[in-house]
Order: structure tokens, then C-alpha cells, then sequence
């Protein structure tokens, strides 16, 4: 079995040498024919999914499995035509594969040029979401960047199916590399996966916080990605309410289960009393099960009907529930908000809700995380959203690429010295000639003749 999983590793890396050379009209012919395949099979599609559905509905009833990742499996006709249109939208971006990014002259006919590149073979670890493999291989096939999907034993049917559509739709256009793509299904091929690090140049896994940090923790393959999604909104003294009331119900209700959910709400304690009652009602209606500070349940305590109440502990600051639950804790200023959300937070998304300039200025500059929303659901922080087409996941990391991850953290570049018999011996020592580094208005294609 290692070496079977070796092979096609070895077959892609070998691929992604060929795909990073691959045309922009041909990998946007390879998209289009992507697009097709999963909009003529939509019920194979649908029948493959209601297979997994079935079983993961089984594991949940008895307790193997939960709510949350039963709804992350689940796939529609309006969830397939997200997956299309997606795959549409990364047809519209740009190339990005051999833009100059800079270019500097070192002397008279010696230029140095900085040139965007695939990273070459992406490991793609995820748990439920079959609409990873779509939103994933088409931001790999435009960026040139061969891959290993890595799916849930979950959504098994699900993946082969979508993953064989698009897979065989992209070797339809000629010049596509065989074998660029690769699908791995067993649980053991996890952990044989993290180890070939000779091959593999990145993983990104999708998942719970247990699952990505296994991954992080058992690998020398670079990791993009993160382990938590706890995401705070922070409801100040100048806040519009009807900002706040609309902001803080999407960012937990509108759909709790993913990772840029609100799971902690943070309110100013001058304006608690007028705030939190309303809000609160809004959240029982919604079927929202609230843990709150002592400060806050006091207010809530009072009123009769609102019936899902209950005392916060510790853990919960640090709990990502990815349900209709919340954390809500009164705080005397914007001070204590932010250093709640730097001490808690998992660095994914935070929002503020006021009217105030220097306060959002404030939040933006103190908040460690890779989104900051002002006055706007945290329910946004995503690749789609973001305008990237699709995204191959969040990360909270501080190299490479940060937040929604689209194509540009699916890139390297390289650099590129273009000279005419030039030796750093005419450099140095007495009558050495001198570097001009003069910044050229130039593209790397022009000096090779492409």
C-alpha cells in the first residue's frame, strides 16, 4: 500500500513539472470542461451524496459522528451550481503563473528578474466537504500546481465521484498532463502522506481543530491552514444597533457549522442593558443556547421566556463549537475586548461594531487576526467572498499567505538573471566594476523572448 501511495505521489510531483509550463487558454479550456461535468451529472452527484449522508446520519445517532460535520457533508443542486459557478469565477482571474513581480537592473545587460511560479505538488487533507475537491483542483489547475486529495472516509462517495467528473473532464484538453490530480481514500494513506516530504512541497488541510493539528504535529511538509476558527464580535458604546443586531444574528445563526462562525460575543458594559435583552431574544428564537459571564447573565435572567441560558466557563473562551451555541461576556471598554480577543481568539476573524473612526482604527491595529471586520458579519472571511474565485483554505499563519487563501498562496516565485558571459570576478578587487541595481520597467518575458 506505501508504495502504491508513493507512486502516484511520485506520478504527480512528476506532472506538476509539465502543469506549471501549461498555457492560460488551456487551463481555462480544462475549468470550462470541469464546469460541464459536474452540470451533466448532477443527480450521479446527488445519488453519491445521499449515500454518505445515510451512513454519516448512522455514525451520528450513535455518537461517532457530529451535527456539524453531517452538515458540512451534505450536498445540493444549489451547492453544486456554488461548486460551478466557482470553478467559472477562477476562469475569469487572471493568470497569475510567470508575472514579473520585479526587475532590477545589477549592471549594464546583467537584469535580475523576480517571477511567479506554482510550488508544484499541494497535499490537500480534508474531513466532510466534498465541495473542497472543485474549489481546490481549480485554483491548483490555474496556478499550476499538481495535487493529492485526501478525503474523509465520510464523504467517500461523494469525493470518488466528483473527483473521477472533474479529473477526467481536465485530461480531455491535450496538453493537460496524466496523473496531475490524485485521489487517496483509505485512512492509512493519511499518515503515509505526512512522510513524503521529498515529494509533497505543502499540505493544507480542512477540518476540525483535532484533525489540523494532528496534521501540523506529525509532518515535516510546511502546513497552511489553521486548527480554530473562534471568532468574536465586539459590540461597542458607538454602535449603530441596528448594525450590531444584524451583524452579530448572521455571524452565529446564518451557519454556525463552519469555522468563520462568531463564537464568542464580547458587549460594552454601558450599553448592555439595551442591547443584550433584544439580542437575546433574537438568539432563543433561532434555537441559540447562550453561556454567559456573570454580568450578562444577570440581565438575561430576568427575563422569563428566553429559556437557553446558562453559566460560561473557562473553556468555553477557547471552545470553536461550529453549532448554535455562544459565549457572551460584558466588558468595560474597547482595551478589554481586544486583549479578551488576542488572549482567546484563534487569529481567524474578529469584527467591532461602532461608529466611532479611532476606534476602528484601533481594533484594526490591536487585533491579531487575519480578517478584521468593521461592521460586518465575520461570515465574509471567506475565498468566494473575497473575490479569489474559491479559496484553498483560512489560514492564520504570519508567512506565505494569510486569511482566505486563493491562487497567490499557491505561488512561489523564482529569479530569474539574465547576462551576456558575466562573472562576479569583474566585481571585486582593485578597478572592480560597480552594481548600478537600478529598477528596470520591465518584464521578465521581453528579456527572454516570449
Amino acid at each position: 500500500m506505501v508504495m502504491e501511495i508513493e507512486e502516484k505521489v511520485i506520478e504527480a510531483k512528476k506532472a506538476s513539472i509539465i502543469l506549471a509550463s501549461v498555457n492560460t487558454e488551456s487551463k481555462n479550456a480544462a475549468l470550462e470542461a470541469m464546469a460541464q461535468a459536474l452540470d451533466n451529472n448532477r443527480e450521479k452527484i446527488l445519488e453519491a451524496n445521499r449515500k454518505d449522508v445515510e451512513t454519516a446520519e448512522k455514525l451520528k445517532r450513535k455518537g461517532e459522528l457530529s451535527q456539524a460535520l453531517v452538515d458540512r457533508l451534505k450536498v445540493s443542486d444549489s451547492k453544486i451550481s456554488g461548486m460551478i459557478d466557482g470553478i467559472r469565477d477562477v476562469i475569469s482571474l487572471k493568470d497569475p503563473v510567470g508575472e514579473t513581480i520585479d526587475a532590477l537592473e545589477l549592471d549594464q545587460g546583467l537584469e535580475l528578474y523576480q517571477v511567479s511560479c506554482p510550488i508544484g505538488l499541494i497535499g490537500v487533507i480534508f474531513e466532510a466537504r466534498p465541495d473542497v475537491v472543485p474549489q481546490v483542483m481549480s485554483l491548483c489547475l490555474k496556478s499550476g500546481n499538481a495535487t493529492i486529495f485526501k478525503g474523509g472516509s465520510e464523504a467517500l462517495n461523494s469525493n470518488r465521484v466528483i473527483f473521477d467528473l472533474l479529473n477526467q473532464a481536465a485530461e480531455t484538453i491535450k496538453v493537460m498532463p496524466s496523473g496531475a490530480f490524485q485521489l487517496m481514500e483509505t485512512r492509512e494513506e493519511v499518515n503515509d502522506i505526512l512522510r513524503l516530504d521529498t515529494y509533497i512541497d505543502l499540505l493544507i488541510p480542512r477540518g476540525s481543530n483535532a484533525f489540523v493539528k494532528y496534521i501540523q504535529d506529525n509532518t515535516k511538509i510546511p502546513v497552511l491552514g489553521h486548527s480554530d476558527g473562534i471568532c468574536h464580535v465586539y459590540v461597542d458604546e458607538e454602535a449603530d444597533l441596528s448594525k450590531a443586531y444584524a451583524v452579530c444574528f448572521d455571524s452565529k445563526v446564518q451557519y454556525p457549522a463552519v469555522c468563520n462562525a462568531m463564537e464568542t460575543l464580547l458587549i460594552n458594559a454601558s450599553i448592555a442593558d439595551r442591547f443584550l435583552p433584544k439580542m437575546a431574544r433574537m438568539y432563543d428564537e433561532a434555537g441559540v443556547e447562550m453561556r454567559c459571564d456573570n454580568s450578562s447573565f444577570k440581565i438575561l435572567e430576568q427575563i422569563d421566556f428566553i429559556k437557553s441560558v446558562g453559566r460560561v466557563t473557562d473553556d468555553d473562551w477557547r471552545t470553536e463549537y461550529n453549532d448554535l451555541i455562544l459565549s457572551i461576556k460584558i466588558v468595560d471598554s474597547i482595551e478589554e475586548a481586544i486583549e479578551h480577543i488576542n488572549t482567546y481568539g484563534s487569529h481567524h476573524t474578529d469584527c467591532i461594531i461602532t461608529e466611532n473612526d479611532m476606534k476602528k482604527k484601533r481594533f484594526t491595529d490591536l487585533v491579531d487576526s487575519s480578517s478584521v471586520m468593521l461592521n460586518a458579519s465575520t461570515r465574509f472571511a471567506d475565498g468566494f467572498r473575497y473575490g479569489k474565485g474559491a479559496e484553498v483554505g483560512i489560514s492564520t499563519n504570519k508567512i506565505h499567505a494569510r486569511g482566505p487563501v486563493g491562487m497567490e498562496g499557491l505561488l512561489i516565485y523564482k529569479y530569474i538573471l539574465v547576462g551576456n558571459g558575466d562573472k562576479v570576478a569583474d566585481y571585486a578587487g582593485s578597478g572592480a566594476k560597480k552594481y548600478t541595481h537600478r529598477r528596470l520597467n520591465k518584464k521578465a518575458s521581453d528579456a527572454l523572448g516570449k
